[in-house]
């Protein structure tokens, strides 16, 4: 008994000699300088935490109809519904890595009959025949002395987090996608309703036309360029209509319906929001899904590198067997009793070469990840910058372009005139500044979309918002 407790005490300290030399490295984050930091995007609006980033969706998009598609979206979108089920499994992963911990414990029983051979029982000792029985209880504990399974359940937490992060990414792309195609579908009903209304005059022209080349004012290549003025606004129907039914498949798509009519409100009803804060640059760090998931790509990269350092040195494992053990049943549980105890320590030879190779393909992919981690950063303070940008200049463009259309307008009716009362112009004049103004107004519609859309991509690039 002596001996037994000897040997006990003699494991324990090896595992605690084993246990208290560390070969794994303490997790710290990804280190951005504080030049970058305080630089990722060139316009801040603000030198505070307050942020777009801070706001709910809803108010950001205060469109109603537009706020049901966003809420369908959510409720129903397949890559989100993937999303979703990757967060699921890495939940399991993440649970799975935490037994790790735990010993194994197994129930077994067994009949095993021995019969020896007439060859095998040669010589004056003959084996007899044996049948026994047993029940017992077996365990086995791996003792994690250099962390490896504190790595391995750190590294699954990480993917768990990563995962749900990719969720919260996906679903800000869906958001801002959907108000984007939204933004873009009522721009075309309003370019469609411009066409057709510029038709509309077109037609007349032809008619006016007409008339003063039967007076003799005009001649009948006048008339044939006012047919084709006509024409070309016509031409613009169709295309105007399939980018229409176009978009419409796509939003359908993204709430995962048939290709149907979306309903909709106008460009023109459209309230843009204009307190656009940016907050400091280091909240893209906190706010950004994409960001927090390449940082935890990162966190993962770092553990699976400590778990390959660790697969390099002896594993210490303790095993051991309880039970019940006869060779009848009568008396199976009397004097039956056997138990066994063992303590492990392995070290692979000839595989040392490959782990060690290991560790450095998996410091390879640690730094790939810090790298794609500060690619992601950057990007993110570039999509800031450009967004907010456009939106500022699209601003600039519209008191211009509504004094540009105010032009076209008076130029459109004083070249009119000036063809009805007078042959100091030419029916060229006319057709001129009438495909001018058709463009400006186009133009004027395409402003304020590249506003609308402006401030969609500026909620993106800062994280999304709340949900």
């Amino acid at each position: 008994m002596k001996i037994k407790i000897i040997n006990l005490v003699l494991l324990a300290g090896i595992a605690g000699f084993f246990y208290s030399c560390k070969v794994t490295d303490t997790y710290q984050d990804p280190q951005v300088e504080q030049s970058r930091q305080d630089n990722l995007f060139r316009q801040k609006t603000n030198n505070d935490s307050t942020s777009v980033a801070n706001l709910a969706w809803n108010q950001i998009f205060t469109d109603e109809k537009l706020q049901n598609i966003i809420n369908k979206t959510i409720q129903n979108n397949l890559d989100l519904k993937v999303a979703i089920a990757r967060i699921q499994e890495a939940s399991a992963v993440f649970k799975q890595s935490e037994l790790q911990n735990l010993p194994s414990l197994d129930v077994t029983a067994s009949a095993t009959e021995t019969k020896n051979s007439a060859a095998a029982q040669g010589g004056n000792f003959v084996m007899p025949d044996l049948l026994v029985y047993r029940l017992g209880l077996s365990t086995g504990w791996e003792v994690d002395i250099w962390g490896r399974i504190k790595s391995l359940k750190r590294s699954a937490y990480a993917g768990f987090l990563q995962t749900d992060a990719a969720k919260r990414a996906v679903q800000t792309q869906m958001v801002a996608q959907v108000a984007t195609l939204y933004y873009q579908l009522i721009s075309l009903d309003k370019q469609l309703e411009i066409t057709k209304q510029t038709i509309e005059l077109r037609k007349k022209d032809v008619e006016t036309v007409q008339a003063l080349m039967d007076a003799a004012y005009l001649t009948g290549a006048d008339l044939e360029q006012s047919k084709a003025n006509l024409y070309s606004a016509q031409l613009s129907v169709p295309d105007l209509e399939l980018q229409i039914q176009q978009a419409e498949n796509s939003l359908s798509i993204l709430m995962n319906d048939n290709p149907q009519s979306i309903e909709r409100n106008s460009i023109d009803s459209q309230v843009i929001y204009t307190d656009l804060k940016t907050g400091v640059p280091v909240s893209l760090l906190k706010n950004r899904p994409d960001v927090q998931a390449a940082e935890l790509t990162f966190r993962q990269a770092f553990e699976n590198k400590n778990m390959a350092m660790a697969q390099v040195y002896p594993t210490l494992s303790i095993t051991g067997t309880l039970g019940l053990s006869s060779r009848t049943l009568e008396n199976f549980f009397t004097n039956s009793l056997f138990y066994t105890a063992a303590g492990t320590l392995t070290q692979n030879i000839f595989q040392m070469g490959s782990r060690k190779a290991q560790v450095r393909i998996m410091e390879a992919r640690k730094m790939q990840a810090y790298y794609t981690f500060e690619k992601t950063l950057l990007t993110a303070g570039s999509e800031v910058s450009n967004s907010l940008l456009s939106y500022q200049k699209a601003k600039e463009k519209e008191s211009t372009r509504q004094l540009q259309i105010q032009s076209l307008e008076k130029a459109v009716e004083y070249n009119k005139e000036l063809l009805t009362y007078s042959s100091n112009t030419n029916y060229v004049n006319v057709l001129t500044s009438e495909q001018s103004l058709l463009a400006a107004k186009l133009a004027g519609v395409n402003d304020k979309l590249q506003q609308l859309q402006a401030v969609t991509e500026f909620y993106r690039a800062l994280g999304g918002g709340q949900f």
